[in-house]
C-alpha cells in the first residue's frame, strides 16, 4: 500500500482452502485500516445471515503508514458482532500490523468454516492450514506457547488466538494478540470459533525501503519529538491509563458496584499510582511505538501446600481496573490482577465480563437468581466467586452461564433486572459515568464504544455542564468523523492530539501523495457512510434502543442525567447521520 497505486488483499476460504491475492486499485480511495476494512466487510457480508454464520467474513486491515511512523501501531478488525448483531469493529496492537506489513498483506479476508479446528500459518510466500485439534480447549497463553514451539524461525511474527470462550461462541469472546494486546470488544473471538479457527500465525520476512527517505525522516523526527515531549509520553508511559482511576473516583464518575455508586472507598488502593508503587514490574510497547504504555503487574499465587508460590505477570490498564475492580467492589490489587489473568486466559473481553458479573451479583443479591444458576455465590468484593464464574461463562457450563455468555442484555431479558443491566445497544458499558457525552456518544457511536467519539472526554472539558444539546450533538458528530480518518490510518488514539491534520497530511505525502483537507474530509465521510449503511442493512435503529434506568438514577460527575435530554442529543446526532446517508 505504501507508495503503491493499489491495496493488496488476501482472501482465505477456510472451507475450500482456496487462497486468492488481489491488487485492488479501487480501494486506495479508502487509505487503509478501518476504511478498507469496512468496505471489504460490506462487499463480503451477508445481511440475511446471523453473525456466526460461516458465510460472514473476518477482515483484518492495516494503514498506509503502519509502524513506519510513531504510534501508528494497530490493526483494524471488521466483522458482524455476535454481541450486538450489527457492526463489529475492534483494534489490536502488539506485533500484528508490523507482521502483516512485512508479509506484504494490506488486508486479510477470512471466509468459510474449516471442517475441523485449524490454525493458519503464513509468511510472504506461503499459507498453511494446520491441525489445531491438539490445542482446541487450550487457554490463550498455552496456545501461543504451542504455536511458537511448532513454528520456529525468524521473521517479524505475530500470533493471534482464541481461548475456550471463543471456541464455545461466547458473544464477547476476544482474540489475544501477542499475549498483552487484544481485539477485545464485540466478540471477534466467537467469530473465530464459529469458523473452527483457533489462531493465525503471521511471519513477515520481506523488507522495504522508503522512496522519499529525506522527506520521511524529517517528518518522522517531528512526530517523534512531539510524542516524546508532550503529555502523551508523560501520561501513558509513566503510570499508564490506570492513572485515571483516582481523578474519576474523586469526580464521582467511576462506576462502582454495578453503577450503584460512582465513587469507590478503595479507589486509592487500586489507583494507577498504587499499582505502580507496589505491583508494576515492567513496561512494554507495540512495535513502532516509543511510548510503552503497556503496564505489566505481578502478583504471587500459591500453587501447592507448604509455601509453594509462583509469580504471575499480567497487563493492566484503566478499563480492566474499572471492570474487574471497582465495578465488582474489589479493592485489593492482587485479587484484580488474578481476575484479569483468568479472564484473559479464558479469552473473554474484560469490560463485558466485568459488567456481566456486576449484573449477576446484584441479581443474586435481589433473589432473581440463586446458586442453582450461579453454582457459587456471587458477592461484591469477594473474588473467589468471580474466578469460578469466569470459567463457567467461558465453558457455558449450564443454562444460566450459556445465557450470560450472550451478554448482559440477553441475561436480563431472561432473568430480569433490565433496569440495572448496564449495557448500551447491547454492548456492556465502558468505565465512565461522566455525563451525556459518554452515554449518548456510546449509543450513537458506530460500534457503541466510548472511543467512537470521545464523549467521556467532552463531559470532562471546560463548561461541559453548559453545553446546549445542539452543541453536544455537533461535537460528538465531528469527532466521530475525525476518528474515522485516524482509524483509517490506524493511529493509536492515545496520540490523536499529536496527529492533527497538518501531521496527517505530512505523513501521507511521504507514503502516498499530498491530500487536501477537503479530500481527507471526503474520505472520512465516505467511510462513515458505509458504516451507517451496514448498520441500517442489519436493522439497527438507535431510536429503538432502551437505556437502562440506572444511567438516570445514579448521579454522574455532572449530576443526574435526564432521559428527555439524552433523547434530544441523540435525535440531533441522528439528523446529522441522515445527511451523511443522503
Amino acid at each position: 500500500m505504501q507508495n503503491k497505486s493499489y491495496v493488496r488483499v488476501m482472501t482465505v476460504n477456510l472451507g475450500s482452502k482456496e487462497i486468492k491475492v488481489e491488487k485492488r486499485d479501487d480501494l486506495k480511495a479508502y487509505l487503509g485500516g478501518v476504511g478498507v476494512g469496512v468496505k471489504l466487510l460490506q462487499e463480503h457480508m451477508r445481511a440475511d445471515k446471523p453473525p456466526l454464520d460461516e458465510a460472514q467474513p473476518i477482515v483484518l486491515s492495516i494503514g498506509a503508514a503502519t509502524t513506519i511512523f510513531p504510534v501508528i501501531t494497530k490493526t483494524a478488525a471488521l466483522f458482524i458482532s455476535p454481541l450486538t448483531g450489527e457492526l463489529g469493529e475492534s483494534y489490536g496492537g502488539g506485533r500484528l500490523a508490523f507482521a502483516m506489513l512485512h508479509c506484504g498483506i494490506d488486508a486479510l479476508v477470512i471466509k468459510g468454516k474449516a471442517e475441523k479446528p485449524v490454525y493458519i500459518a503464513m509468511d510472504a510466500y506461503n499459507v498453511e492450514f494446520k491441525d489445531a485439534r491438539a490445542i482446541w480447549r487450550m487457554d490463550c497463553d498455552r496456545t501461543g506457547q504451542f504455536i511458537r514451539d511448532m513454528n520456529p524461525g525468524g521473521g517479524k511474527r505475530s500470533i493471534i488466538r482464541i481461548g475456550p470462550a471463543g471456541e464455545n461462541l461466547c458473544s464477547y469472546a476476544m482474540v489475544s494478540v501477542d499475549t498483552y494486546r487484544h481485539f477485545g470488544r464485540l466478540g471477534l473471538g466467537a467469530v473465530f470459533g464459529s469458523k473452527n479457527l483457533k489462531a493465525i500465525h503471521i511471519a513477515g520476512n520481506i523488507s522495504m525501503r522508503s522512496q522519499k527517505f529525506g522527506q520521511y525522516f524529517k517528518v518522522y523526527r517531528e512526530v517523534f519529538d512531539k510524542v516524546c515531549k508532550t503529555e502523551v509520553m508523560a501520561k501513558y508511559h509513566d503510570a499508564g491509563t490506570s492513572i485515571n482511576i483516582d481523578p474519576l473516583n474523586k469526580a464521582g464518575a467511576l462506576p462502582t458496584r454495578n453503577l450503584q455508586q460512582t465513587s469507590f472507598e478503595h479507589g486509592g488502593e487500586i489507583s494507577g499510582e498504587s499499582f505502580a508503587d507496589n505491583n508494576l514490574v515492567r513496561k512494554i510497547a507495540c512495535v513502532g511505538c516509543p511510548v510503552g504504555c503497556i503496564h505489566i503487574g505481578q502478583f504471587r499465587r500459591e500453587f501447592s501446600a507448604g509455601y509453594e508460590y509462583e509469580a504471575v505477570t499480567v497487563g493492566y490498564d484503566y478499563e480492566l481496573l474499572f471492570a474487574l475492580g471497582s465495578f465488582l467492589g474489589l479493592g485489593k490489587r492482587e485479587q484484580i490482577l488474578e481476575l484479569i489473568e483468568q479472564v484473559e486466559g479464558e479469552g473473554l473481553d474484560a469490560m463485558s465480563a466485568g459488567v456481566c458479573l456486576g449484573w449477576a451479583t446484584e441479581a443474586f443479591e435481589r433473589g432473581l437468581i440463586g446458586e442453582e444458576e450461579t453454582i457459587v455465590p456471587l458477592r461484591f468484593g469477594e473474588v473467589k466467586g468471580y474466578l469460578n464464574a469466569i470459567g463457567c461463562i467461558a465453558r457455558r457450563v449450564n443454562e444460566f452461564y450459556r445465557v450470560l455468555g450472550d451478554g448482559v442484555k440477553a441475561a436480563a431479558e431472561r432473568y430480569g433486572g433490565q433496569e440495572f443491566a448496564m449495557q448500551i445497544a447491547g454492548n456492556e458499558m465502558p468505565g465512565y459515568h461522566t455525563g451525556y457525552g459518554s452515554l449518548v456518544g456510546a449509543l450513537v457511536g458506530a460500534r457503541h464504544s466510548h472511543l467512537d467519539n470521545g464523549g467521556y472526554s467532552l463531559d470532562q472539558g471546560k463548561n461541559a455542564e453548559g453545553l446546549l444539546p445542539e452543541e453536544m450533538a455537533d461535537k460528538l458528530f465531528r469527532e466521530e468523523l475525525e476518528r474515522c480518518l485516524l482509524n483509517t490510518l490506524v493511529i493509536c488514539l492515545f496520540s490523536r492530539k499529536v496527529y492533527d491534520r497538518e501531521a496527517v497530511r505530512k505523513l501521507l505525502a511521504c507514503v502516498d501523495r499530498e491530500y487536501s483537507d477537503e479530500e481527507l474530509n471526503g474520505i472520512a465521510a465516505r467511510i462513515y457512510r458505509i458504516k451507517l449503511q451496514i448498520k441500517k442493512s442489519l436493522g439497527f435503529d438507535a431510536r429503538q434502543v432502551k437505556l437502562p434506568g440506572r444511567f438516570f438514577a445514579t448521579p454522574s460527575m455532572n449530576g443526574l442525567l435526564r432521559e428527555d435530554m439524552a433523547r434530544q442529543v441523540r435525535d440531533l446526532f441522528l439528523e446529522r447521520n441522515e445527511k451523511v446517508l443522503q
